[in-house]
């Protein structure tokens, strides 16, 4: 078999569909099969179990959980298979080691004749398809669990196979991907994620497939795949260590309902099952039982955008330094040596004294717990110091006054009340604020959590296995200290400094590698998402000189300017009536705030338009009109940008809100103001 022409090869699809169907028609016979006997057996056991003993109906029930699970693979199976159906692979190497010749066909799933025991397919996370990333004609090796395999890779082709029907097929090439990348990356958006294997790029293929790191952060710039190369990563993790972790052992930390529900198809498409998935907020309302209210990380941004309040700015500010989290840690020391104090200079129960030393050797003995949780360990071992020296039973009353005068040895009695504490230890007071209703300011919850870990301890996460956290530069460096002692796992965090929605509390991979030192960066500096006319644009909004724009040239971004909002507003709406007639899918019209999303919702309110709002938990295509902040993570085909005006986008924040809407577009770009353009915008 060699396949050397262009027809040889679309004669070779054909029968690997062939062999496809087949396979489909062999695994729909054994479901079935296995239904009916499952069926048989659950009848057999309901008319004779008068007549079975325990012995008999536990092995029945084996049987039938054998059967099940047998048949719940089968029907698995055929879920592969109808996907490799539409779209058997997508590359092809040759590669020859001494005298043997291996050609590697590379689809989604693998693809094997157990008769013959050969594969027709290899699984693009098979040791052996890691070669079609990383290496054009010539030498090549691979790693394999027995060791390393050195050969050369004689022929590299790719296929666009769609509905069992070849649409391209591309030779070999200095970069065989890159003809691919254009033709991919030219198309319409969708509603959801897809999966990148057939274009993954040989940086990117070297983070998926990393096995070792206990903490990988990815710093990629706008479009430059992080978020799908992390769930590709974690598909490569599953198929590589099946036997010990499984989709429900992962957890993805994410921005919003609508971002998981974007990413929701990717693993799917993968063969993975669908992976447990919480935001921040969930996270923390989970830790602090609900005892508290709290402003949103939305919340707290939208107070950024609309007023520019220097106090409350101050206080994010300092609450997202290294110096805080130092500064906390200090004051958990000086609580533990200074706190705890006897309050009179002898305690006496029972007829005797008990000696301080005595009660302060018994504190110090549980170091190990939370200061907060010690104080019972401690009565108990005072209540059996006064037994053993009365050499009596205590009475209720005694037994009360210990348990209640060893508690009031301490300071303070809660974690709230010492987490205020904190700020007068501090000499600043003025950085701790509650909003009206006794609402905690975001800013303050992370800490509060962190605070309740140290002070009274708290359950961890230990059934997750694998930790996701998107939007890394979203989070500060006292919830990367929460995170580190409540998941004990591995963990993938990626994200991009320069796409943060809060200037004020942004991290970057240098600043997250201080939590986690034991971690591996690695810098995708390439982006794929815009044209390079739109990645330009953007990058005189907010310049990162790392990144490369790809060569796919389009339409230059447009600026109009009106003299009034309503001359605005009627333009706006003959940009989405061409929009309409444009053959695109998807068209994100990004405000700076939910307020200006309303308005314009409202103004534009037709059948088709969607208004995205932190309630909402799902993404479709078509026209969607929505916030930067929310827009994160998403892409569309077209992007309007309305209210672009000097007096709507003028400070730090703002500029971080319009560079985010600005590389949400893939193909075309329109800002629109009323008066004076923004200062952002260049000329």
């Amino acid at each position: 078999m060699t396949n050397t022409t262009e027809q040889e090869e679309r004669e070779y699809l054909e029968e690997i569909k062939e062999k496809l169907q087949l396979a489909l028609r062999r695994v729909d016979d054994a479901v079935k099969q296995f239904s009916t006997e499952l069926r048989q057996n659950k009848q057999y056991i309901y008319e004779n179990q008068s007549g079975m003993d325990d012995a008999d109906m536990v092995a029945a029930g084996q049987s039938i959980n054998r059967m099940a699970f047998t048949g719940e693979s089968a029907v698995a199976r055929k879920r592969k298979l109808f996907k490799l159906k539409d779209s058997p692979y997508f590359g092809r190497i040759d590669f020859v080691t001494g005298d043997e010749k291996t050609q590697v066909y590379i689809g989604i799933y693998t693809f094997s004749d157990e008769t013959q025991r050969a594969n027709f397919i290899y699984d693009w996370r098979a040791p052996i398809s890691s070669m079609f990333y990383d290496f054009e004609l010539g030498e090549a090796w691979y790693q394999t669990p027995s060791g390393k395999i050195s050969g050369e890779v004689i022929l590299k082709r790719q296929y666009k196979i769609r509905e069992g029907r070849m649409e391209f097929m591309i030779e070999n090439a200095v970069n065989i991907h890159d003809e691919v990348l254009q033709k991919e990356l030219s198309k319409s958006s969708d509603d959801k994620m897809k999966n990148i294997v057939a274009t993954i790029q040989r940086d990117q293929n070297a983070v998926i497939r990393n096995e070792t790191s206990p903490v990988m952060i990815i710093q990629g710039v706008a479009g430059s795949g992080k978020t799908s190369i992390a769930l590709h990563r974690i598909a490569f993790l599953l198929y590589r260590f099946r036997e010990t972790i499984a989709s429900k052992d992962i957890l993805i930390l994410s921005p919003n309902k609508v971002f998981a529900d974007y990413i929701s198809n990717v693993l799917p498409e993968l063969g993975e099952e669908h992976i447990p998935e919480m935001g921040m907020e969930e996270l923390a309302m989970d830790l602090l039982e609900g005892k508290y209210t709290f402003q949103t990380f939305f919340q707290q941004v939208s107070v950024l955008l609309e007023q520019h309040d220097a106090a409350f700015i101050e206080r994010i500010k300092f609450k997202s330094s290294f110096e805080f989290l130092s500064l906390l840690n200090r004051y958990m020391i000086h609580v533990e040596n200074n706190y705890f104090a006897p309050a009179a200079d002898e305690i006496r129960v029972a007829g005797i004294v008990v000696p301080w030393p005595f009660i302060v050797e018994r504190l110090k003995a549980y170091h190990r717990i939370p200061i907060l949780k010690r104080f019972p360990e401690v009565v108990k071992d005072v209540l059996q110091h006064v037994r053993s020296t009365t050499n009596r039973k205590l009475t209720g009353r005694e037994k009360a006054q210990i348990w209640e005068t060893i508690p009031h040895m301490f300071k303070l009695g809660n974690v709230f009340d010492l987490y205020k504490d904190f700020y007068e230890w501090m000499g600043k007071k003025e950085l701790f604020r509650m909003g009206s209703g006794g609402i905690l300011e975001y800013a303050d919850v992370f800490p509060l959590i962190y605070c309740k870990i140290r002070l009274e301890g708290i359950k961890t996460y230990d059934d997750v296995k694998h930790l996701l956290i998107d939007e890394m530069q979203d989070y500060t460096p006292v919830q990367y200290a929460v995170v580190s002692r409540l998941f004990h796992c591995k963990k993938t965090i990626l994200g991009d400094v320069s796409q943060t929605v809060n200037p004020y509390s942004a991290s970057s991979a240098e600043v997250i590698q201080e939590v986690f030192p034991q971690g591996d960066t690695v810098k995708l500096f390439r982006s794929y998402r815009s044209t390079f006319e739109i990645t330009a644009f953007a990058q005189n909004i907010s310049r990162n000189p790392n990144l490369v724009a790809m060569e796919r040239h389009g339409e230059h971004p447009v600026v109009q300017g009106f003299n009034s909002n309503a001359e605005e507003a009627d333009a706006i709406k003959k940009l989405v009536e061409r929009y309409r007639a444009s053959g695109y899918q998807s068209l994100g019209i990004i405000c700076k705030t939910l307020e200006q999303a309303e308005s314009l919702y409202a103004e534009l309110k037709s059948p088709g338009i969607n208004l995205l709002t932190p309630e909402s938990t799902s993404f479709t295509n078509g026209i969607i009109i929505t916030t930067a902040h929310l827009a994160k993570g998403l892409e569309f085909d077209e992007v309007i940008i309305p209210f672009a005006s000097a007096r709507n986008y003028h400070t730090d924040v703002d500029r971080s809100m319009l560079y985010i809407a600005c590389t949400r577009a893939m193909h075309l770009l329109t800002l629109t103001y009323s008066r004076e353009r923004t200062k952002f915008i260049p000329d």
